[in-house]
């Protein structure tokens, strides 16, 4: 085969040595051309005629042979090799090779000169077919370059979530690790991506850094929330990945549907949807101690001290609050009336909404007896309403027999049985139920399960989420569940079981964790809310 390649490279030399003598320049241009293609490699075309390059079948080429001198003559005719060359430009990219292409222009070549290039290419793309063959060999290994090299996974148990744009130059290595409990997720929205200022270890950062960072981000709600009218769809961008503290009170409000976008608009909206909640107190609330409506009242009278966090609920005022803000509820929405776990959905809104007026670091420490009256009686009125909006789209889940939950708890169970089988068997084969663990997860949107504080970092992302509480919250409970799935297949016992999935060790989670979460459950969401069969094996 070899020696049929160089029969017809000789063919080919003589057949254009021809044409030079008759075709005097124009060929000579052409033969340059050539003499390109041979000096920028020889690039294999694989197909049934032309199968891939082995080294090992065509060993012959791998051979050196003897440089051929080489005779020097005179240029001639230089500028109309310049202006063949300008004309063609187009089809050669522009590399290292011009300064000496052109120097060559201004030579005369020989078959000699081209045999000698010809080899020379054939030697050169020999080389680099072999190369990685020969990198394997103990002490031919090259260095890698320090830019070629993957970037350090993070210390320590943290894992970066990286957006849909981040994905495609993520370490593979890193992808496939099975380490991580929450894998990264290859879809996640712009805004959830997270900077590290140049970093893989964010432990490396100074507290400057993440305050500027954290500055940066604020700045953005607050120019978008200032403008005469937000940007509704970017603001849930923005708000994907967790809602500064400052402005968390406007962005609930907003993202919840009860004030508008325009920003005119919204004191008028609000004086009116608070004296409206007022005239319900008016109203409604006088017949709390009828025969009609004791035995509601009643209910929410004994539920309210069983709330978390207790340091908030046992306040006085705060009880009183809820009481109203929950029995005038339930007198307006008589499918439903007052169930129990309505009352936990009251806590995060009047949380983010109070610590507007107070500086309390802890959420769970939040101390109401300085906010003046007239304050309190908005919060309550914004509480109620926002309170409203989000069980207007799971107000199913607080019908008669809760539908809405026993139709979700199903479809968990279906979707843990097709993301993770193993763990869905081992709780089948130990008898424990998804109505046993995930009902209350369902019922109170897994307020029970983790720290307040991270409630209000979820509820961040449910309410950027479309249908954030009724849909996506599915997913969220079936990435929970698989996130404890090494202590889940420890366990060899029902009780045992059944008592862990009820008092999972969240104490200590914070908004570092509830995203890891969040992330899990969007690559779920993408993976399977849009096939046909999601929830069917």
């Amino acid at each position: 085969m070899t020696h049929s390649a160089r029969g017809g490279i000789s063919m080919f030399i003589t057949r254009k040595e021809e044409t030079s003598q008759k075709g005097g320049t124009k060929s000579l241009g052409i033969l340059k051309m050539k003499d390109l293609v041979l000096e920028r490699g020889i690039q294999h075309v694989y197909g049934a005629q032309h199968p891939p390059f082995d080294p090992l079948l065509h060993g012959t080429l791998l051979k050196s042979t003897a440089k051929m001198p080489t005779t020097p003559v005179k240029a001639k005719r230089v500028s109309t090799f310049q202006e063949f060359e300008s004309n063609t430009s187009d089809a050669w990219d522009a590399g290292e090779d011009d300064d000496e292409l052109l120097a060559m222009a201004a030579e005369s070549l020989n078959s000699e000169v081209v045999m000698e290039t010809a080899n020379r290419v054939l030697r050169n793309h020999s080389q680099r077919q072999g190369r990685p063959t020969l990198q394997e060999e103990p002490g031919l290994q090259q260095k890698p370059r320090p830019e070629a090299e993957p970037p350090s996974p993070p210390s320590g148990d943290l894992r970066l979530v990286k957006s849909v744009s981040e994905s495609h130059t993520s370490c593979p290595a890193e992808s496939a690790s099975d380490a991580a409990p929450l894998q990264r997720s290859q879809s996640l929205p712009h805004s959830a991506t997270v900077t590290l200022g140049g970093t893989s270890d964010p432990s490396t950062l100074s507290s400057s850094a993440l305050s500027e960072r954290e500055a940066s981000r604020l700045d953005k709600f607050k120019q978008l929330l200032a403008g005469p009218n937000t940007d509704l769809e970017e603001l849930r961008k923005l708000s994907w990945s967790g809602i500064p503290k400052p402005v968390r009170p406007m962005t609930w409000k907003l993202l919840s549907g009860y004030l508008p976008a325009n920003v005119d608009r919204r004191p008028a909206t609000l004086q009116r949807k608070q004296k409206e909640y007022f005239a319900f107190i008016e109203h409604y609330y006088d017949s709390r101690n009828d025969e009609v409506h004791q035995d509601t009242y009643r209910q929410i009278h004994i539920d309210i001290p069983r709330m978390n966090p207790e340091a908030l609920i046992l306040q006085p005022k705060v009880t009183e609050i809820f009481e109203r803000i929950l029995f005038i509820w339930a007198i307006r929405h008589p499918a439903s009336g007052y169930v129990q776990g309505i009352n936990d959905l009251v806590t995060p809104f009047f949380v983010v909404f109070i610590c507007e007026y107070l500086e309390a670091e802890e959420v769970d420490t939040v101390d109401v007896s300085g906010v003046p009256a007239e304050v309190l009686r908005n919060i309550e009125a914004d509480t109620y309403w926002c309170m409203s909006k989000l069980l207007d789209g799971i107000q199913d889940n607080y019908t008669f027999a809760q539908p809405g939950i026993q139709m979700k708890v199903k479809m968990l169970e279906e979707l843990v049985s097709r993301i993770d089988e193993q763990v869905h068997r081992h709780l089948d084969q130990h008898e424990v139920r998804y109505l046993q663990f995930a009902f209350r997860w369902m019922n109170n949107l897994l307020m029970r399960e983790v720290p307040l504080r991270c409630t209000i970092r979820l509820w961040d992302t449910y309410q950027s989420e479309p249908e954030g509480f009724s849909h996506f919250h599915l997913y969220v409970c079936a990435a929970f569940l698989v996130r404890w799935r090494k202590e889940i297949l420890e366990e060899k016992d029902f009780q045992e079981l059944l008592l862990f999935l009820q008092n999972l060790p969240t104490a200590h989670w914070d908004d570092e964790e509830i995203s890891l979460l969040l992330a899990e459950a969007y690559r779920l969401k993408f993976a399977f809310a849009d096939a046909p069969n999601h929830y069917k094996k």
